[in-house]
């Protein structure tokens, strides 16, 4: 048996179809829409873990090459990598552990190019400033100090603001600015935490420039009144 519809009930149903005829067809596509960010969402994040699975494999490829002192191969797997993952970060972790073998190989030049890679593309801040910080170290083996001052410009993260200036601190003594070598050491060993025992070492660089940092004075027990 039919069910008749009061005024208000008509009314009602009346108002939905208008609204419908005027933006059914607008909510029909933004619901499409949101459906396709949604979607793609998905497929970037799953791309993304793909991404991170093989760069990992190959990772593993360079870590054992690595390990053996096989730099050709290591090399080749990390150009590999730069071609496919270059902005996942296991490229840039096997672009510094490259330029550590390249290093101990004797192979400064080839280091070098590797770290200036991670510098230039390492999405991290973090990564950036480490192969910032042993590009100068190689360069200040080589004596081009300006260079290796250069490269400390734009190591910039904050965890690593004691090794920067630390590493400052060795490049203006090795260039002769004792002065400066002071003021690097002394920001190095404030920005240091008293718990890491690399601070002992900017201590004794202090120390043997005649500068040692001021010791905080022992605690005194106060004394109890009953």
């Amino acid at each position: 048996m039919a069910t008749h519809l009061n005024s208000e009930e008509q009314e009602q149903i009346d108002r939905l179809k208008y609204f419908w005829r005027r933006y059914g067809t607008l909510l029909t596509w933004l619901a499409i829409g949101a459906t396709a960010v949604f979607a793609g969402w998905n497929g970037w994040n799953w791309w993304q873990r793909d991404q991170a699975v093989k760069a990992s494999a190959m990772f593993d490829q360079l870590d054992m090459a690595a390990q053996n002192g096989n730099v050709e191969v290591a090399a080749r797997v990390f150009d590999d990598m730069k071609t496919r993952y270059p902005r996942v970060a296991f490229t840039q972790q096997a672009g510094l552990m490259l330029a550590k073998t390249l290093a101990d190989k004797g192979q400064t030049e080839a280091a070098y190019t590797a770290l200036t890679w991670v510098s230039a593309h390492a999405l991290e801040l973090e990564y950036r400033t480490v192969a910032r910080l042993r590009a100068a170290g190689l360069l200040l083996d080589q004596k081009k100090y300006a260079e290796a001052l250069a490269q400390l410009e734009g190591a910039s993260s904050p965890e690593f603001e004691a090794l920067v200036a630390d590493r400052r601190g060795d490049v203006f003594l090795a260039s002769g600015k004792t002065d400066e070598a002071k003021a690097a050491y002394a920001k190095a060993w404030a920005a240091m935490s008293p718990e890491v025992d690399y601070r002992r070492v900017i201590d004794a660089k202090l120390t043997m420039l005649g500068a040692a940092p001021a010791q905080p004075l022992p605690e005194v027990a106060k004394a109890v009144t009953p």
